[in-house]
């Protein structure tokens, strides 16, 4: 198999074809989420709360997402793999961020970094691109700015606000991103965007005419107790997991595991 770039989802979007992009958080994951199909996979700081138990994105460290980003590496070695940039590993520095979107690409192996925000970062953005660092854009609801913003609301509700997002859109391909996010903003919007720029957006709650899609994980397998709108549920694994996790307690107190066949 021919591995992706980012021309191949430049093509993609020329062509009309749907861009699949699922996170992924370690080795055994990524393995099978790149086995299955996904065109991308996003380590996303989404795995401060739906893997290490944080209440948001922002308490996820730098050496946290590393560490995670090089496990997926080492599962999916062909797969295309972006990497998301924690909160102030990029804001408040251009030569800390370039720094870091470096040892992403240098020390993990990642094929590119995604940063969060629009006209506020576009000279990191475009400073990272003339360094020949590959970068997805991030727009909409910013989940590194739920403190600041009052939680997790939708955007492009008025007229003004999509007036903003669309220029943003058109700000960050100017910039040299090779895709960009949308996160929850209506479909209109979402629409809107996509048939007005040229780089392939990316939705998660941006709707159907977005030029590909971006799910959580955990919340596609069915992992973990809330479900966000934008999410569907494929298998119920969290389930299946408790169940088999709790036959596996009732054998060895009752007695009957380990077998005769799993001793030596």
């Amino acid at each position: 198999m021919i591995k992706n770039t980012v021309n191949t989802f430049r093509k993609m979007k020329a062509e009309g074809n749907k861009i699949v992009m699922i996170t992924s958080y370690d080795a055994v994951t990524a393995k099978i989420a790149y086995e299955a199909g996904a065109d991308l996979l996003l380590v996303g700081d989404s795995m401060a709360n739906a893997i290490l138990g944080y209440s948001n994105t922002i308490a996820l460290s730098l050496e946290e997402s590393m560490f995670h980003v090089q496990a997926v590496r080492r599962g999916a070695p062909d797969a295309f793999v972006v990497a998301d940039m924690p909160f102030m590993t990029f804001q408040n520095s251009m030569e800390k961020a370039i720094d870091n979107a470096a040892m992403y690409l240098q020390k993990c192996g990642a094929d590119a970094v995604k940063i969060e925000g629009g006209l506020s970062i576009l000279p990191v953005m475009q400073k990272m691109v003339e360094c020949g660092i590959p970068v997805m854009a991030h727009i909409g609801l910013l989940p590194q700015k739920v403190l600041t913003s009052g939680g997790y609301k939708l955007s492009g509700k008025t007229e003004e606000d999509a007036k903003r997002l669309l220029e943003e859109a058109i700000a960050v391909q100017q910039a040299g991103a090779f895709s960009v996010v949308l996160e929850c903003m209506p479909e209109n919007i979402g629409r809107m965007i996509s048939e007005n720029i040229e780089i392939p957006t990316i939705g998660i709650g941006g709707g159907k005419f977005c030029d590909g899609q971006v799910q959580v994980l955990t919340d596609v397998l069915g992992i973990g107790d809330f479900l966000p709108k934008h999410a569907k549920r494929y298998a119920e694994c969290g389930s299946i997991m408790r169940e088999a996790i709790k036959n596996y307690v009732n054998d060895v107190k009752n007695g009957n595991f380990p077998e005769e066949k799993n001793c030596f």
